[in-house]
C-alpha cells in the first residue's frame, strides 16, 4: 500500500494536471467561437461557387481543349489523397479519425487496382499513414510555422498541387478532413478536388431564364476552377481549424473530470490510510501504557 506521503504527492500531482486541462478548456472554448465563425461564414462561398460553376460547364462540352483542371488527364489510374490534420494533440480521437477515413479510402482504391500516394497538411497525421503506406507520401506541407492556417496557405498548397497535375504526377486528387459540426462532432469528410467534379447546375431563381455570359463560359471556368481548388482547400483548412478547437475543448473538459474523479478517490484512500495509522498510534500507546 503507498504510503501517506506518496498518497498526497499523487494528489498534488493530480491538482496540477487537472488545472492545466482546465485552462487548457478555457482556451479552446474561447478560440472555438472566432474559429466556427470563420468556418461558417466560408461554406456560402464555396456552395454558391461551386453553383455557378455548375451553371457554366452544363453550358459546354467537355474536350480535350478544355482546361485540365475540370478535362482532367483522361486517366484514372494514380490517386493522390491529400490529408489534412492538425499540428497539435490534445484533441481527442480527431486525427486518429481523419487518418481512418484516408487509409480506408486507399485501401478501396488499391482493391479496385489503383495506384494510391498521400500529400500530407499537418503533422499528426504524418507517423501513422507512413507506417501503413511508408513508400507512398508524394509531399507534405508544413502549417505549423504559422498560428493560423489561412487563405495564403490554401494558395501555396494548390499551387504545389497544380504543379505535381501538370507534371502528371497523378490523375485524381481527393482531399480528406473534417467537417464541424459541434464541439462534440466532427464528421471525416472525403472529395474530389482535381479534376474538379461539375456539379449540376442549380435551379435558375427567375423561373428558367436564360443567362447569357462575358467572356464565354470556357473563358471563365478557366479563371474559376483554379478559385474553387482555393476556396475547397480554404475551406478545409478552416474547418479542421473549428474542429481542432472543438474537439479539444471536450478532450480537455473530460480530462478535467476524470482527474476530479481521481483526486477523489485518491483523497478517500488517503483518509482511510490517516485513519489506520492513527488507529495504530492510539493503540500502540494503549498497550504501551498498560504495560507499565
Amino acid at each position: 500500500m503507498a504510503s501517506l506521503k506518496e498518497l498526497k504527492g499523487r494528489i498534488n500531482s493530480v491538482k496540477s494536471t487537472q488545472k492545466i486541462t482546465k485552462a487548457k478548456q478555457m482556451v479552446a472554448a474561447a478560440k472555438l467561437r472566432k474559429a466556427q465563425a470563420a468556418a461558417e461564414a466560408a461554406r456560402p462561398y464555396a456552395e454558391r461557387l461551386a453553383s455557378v460553376m455548375g451553371s457554366l460547364a452544363s453550358r459546354i462540352t467537355v474536350s480535350e481543349s478544355s482546361p485540365k483542371l475540370l478535362a482532367g488527364t483522361g486517366s484514372d489510374q494514380r490517386h493522390l489523397l491529400v490529408v489534412v490534420n492538425t499540428d497539435k494533440g490534445l484533441c481527442g480521437g480527431l486525427n486518429s479519425n481523419i487518418v481512418k477515413a484516408a487509409v480506408a479510402k486507399a485501401k478501396k482504391l488499391i482493391a479496385e487496382g489503383k495506384k494510391v500516394e498521400f500529400f500530407l497538411v499537418g503533422k499528426k497525421g504524418r507517423a501513422p499513414i507512413r507506417r501503413n503506406f511508408p513508400d507512398a507520401i508524394a509531399g507534405n506541407f508544413d502549417t505549423s510555422d504559422v498560428r493560423q492556417p489561412g487563405y495564403e496557405e490554401a494558395e501555396k498548397i494548390a499551387a504545389e498541387l497544380v504543379t505535381m497535375y501538370e507534371a502528371g504526377k497523378f490523375d485524381v486528387a481527393h482531399l480528406v478532413y473534417a467537417t464541424f459540426k459541434s464541439a462534440l462532432a466532427q464528421d471525416p469528410t472525403e472529395q474530389q478536388i482535381m479534376p474538379v467534379p461539375t456539379p449540376e447546375a442549380a435551379p435558375s431563381a427567375s423561373g428558367g431564364a436564360v443567362v447569357e455570359y462575358e467572356p464565354d463560359e470556357e473563358a471563365i471556368l478557366a479563371e474559376l476552377l483554379p478559385r474553387y481548388l482555393k476556396t475547397q482547400l480554404f475551406g478545409a483548412l478552416l474547418e479542421i481549424s473549428a474542429s481542432e478547437q472543438g474537439a479539444s475543448m471536450t478532450a480537455m473538459d473530460n480530462a478535467t473530470r476524470n482527474a476530479g474523479e481521481l483526486i477523489q478517490k485518491l483523497t478517500i484512500q488517503y483518509n482511510r490510510s490517516r485513519q489506520a495509522a492513527i488507529t495504530t498510534e492510539l493503540v500502540e500507546i494503549i498497550a504501551g501504557a498498560e504495560a507499565l
